[in-house]
């Protein structure tokens, strides 16, 4: 987002990184349109930085013919959506949209299995050119990150603004993809920034301005207002951050819990969180092998179901979030196979974990086929406060979170094993 300013203003061309008065609108060097200007261009040092529908666009770049089709990313009939490009989106296809309707709105649309490995990849060369510009990256997922760019003004020879431009340029010109960024005084408002001018977009909220900015907004910018809390908020009288602003924190608190603190802070466009680099684990999984080898899908489901639980309790106490769900299975001739999907929003939650699991597993096992172990991960790691935002197609998925939430209380009050939770525990197979 640019703003007028009432003193002269250098403006910054996103396309040949030339500097002039930013009371012009061409780049007097390449004729660009794409410029910015802003009050504190030069100061911002917090930016979010996101690939454009990264899975489809990296299939574009893989295959050139797809450049004007309708793109969607995802599991087969009965899957859902893990991306779509720009122009499936024109149709209304969205990312977790059931695959069946996705195809209604857009029946044309090339349909293409999830490539992880190579998103991986390609992540990876992305994420090593941001470290190049600061140690300090915290990534969200497979393609977005946090960076803090403090203090890299005299290494670089460039504000982080230029550094930022450099960067997305080397990624369009190197990797042929492209990404959108937010510049802002602190990690919720840089993210919100870099959602405003998708694709290859670059916006920029300053401190001065971001009350203002904020209170015009719908809530649901918020991240973690979903449709459900909108809802409960607009039953309140509660419709825009304006609104928000308006209120008592401690009334806040009072009606709405953690979550009420949080919105008092965020709505006046306060965040006092790090960008944090530490990497620590980059999944957290378990397996485990059974006793003889096992053929019945449901037998082999409510092995996985406690898998998860265990899986999904140590991604809480460890306070992280996870974007991808990774089976692990091991046939009775010991071959091992594999199956991932990235989720939409990171979780925690082991009903979010199983549920794509399980369904990772009804493509595999057929009832025939024997196997000696089952394992279940969750990877692409990150910071708990990320994790399962409300808006989801699933109207009871809340229900169950909260139930999941209440037996988590009793885990932590007695041992594990005292807690059966949503009936999923039941007795399983023997397992060494």
């Amino acid at each position: 987002m640019a703003t007028e300013a009432t003193t002269p203003l250098k403006a910054l061309c996103r396309d040949c990184t030339h500097r002039f008065r930013a009371d012009l609108t061409r780049c007097p060097k390449c004729g660009s349109p794409r410029i910015l200007a802003h009050a504190e261009l030069d100061t911002l040092e917090i930016a979010h930085i996101d690939c454009d529908a990264f899975f489809a666009s990296v299939e574009k770049r893989e295959n050139p013919e797809l450049a004007d089709r309708p793109v969607i990313v995802g599991g087969g009939q009965r899957g859902v959506v893990s991306a779509a490009c720009y122009i499936a989106r024109i149709y209304g296809v969205r990312s977790a949209m059931p695959m069946f309707k996705a195809l209604d709105l857009c029946p044309d649309a090339v349909v293409i299995k999830p490539r992880l490995e190579l998103y991986s990849k390609v992540g990876k060369q992305i994420r090593e050119e941001m470290e190049k510009l600061t140690p300090l990256v915290e990534p969200l997922s497979i393609d977005e990150a946090f960076l803090d760019l403090s203090g890299t003004q005299k290494l670089h020879g460039a504000t982080p603004a230029e550094q930022l431009v450099h960067f997305t340029l080397k990624i369009q010109r190197e990797l042929r993809l492209s990404v959108s960024v937010g510049l802002a005084p602190n990690k919720f408002l840089a993210k919100i920034a870099s959602d405003l001018d998708k694709p290859r977009g670059f916006s920029v909220i300053g401190d001065a301005e971001k009350k203002e900015f904020l209170a015009k907004q719908p809530t649901s910018v918020i991240w973690g207002v979903g449709k459900v809390f909108q809802a409960k908020l607009e039953r309140d009288g509660i419709k825009t951050i304006g609104q928000l602003q308006l209120k008592d924190p401690t009334d806040l608190a009072r009606k709405y819990g953690a979550m009420g603190l949080r919105l008092a802070k965020l709505c006046q466009g306060e965040d006092d969180r790090h960008v944090s680099s530490k990497r620590g684990a980059k999944s957290i999984s378990g397996e485990t092998t059974f006793n003889s080898d096992i053929s019945d899908v449901t037998q082999l489901s409510k092995s996985l179901w406690k898998l998860t639980e265990k899986v999904a309790y140590r991604t809480k106490k460890a306070e992280k979030s996870g974007r991808s769900v990774t089976l692990k299975l091991k046939t009775a001739d010991f071959k091992t196979i594999t199956r991932s999907r990235m989720l939409h929003d990171p979780t925690q939650l082991a009903d979010k974990i199983f549920r794509t699991a399980d369904e990772l597993l009804k493509n595999v096992a057929d009832g025939k086929m024997r196997f000696r172990l089952i394992g279940v991960g969750l990877g692409d790691l990150g910071p708990a406060d990320q994790a399962d935002p409300e808006d989801l197609l699933d109207e009871q998925a809340e229900k169950r979170a909260k139930v999941e939430r209440a037996m988590d209380v009793l885990r932590g009050k007695f041992n594990d094993s005292s807690v059966v939770s949503l009936g999923r525990s039941l007795k399983t197979p023997d397992k060494t």
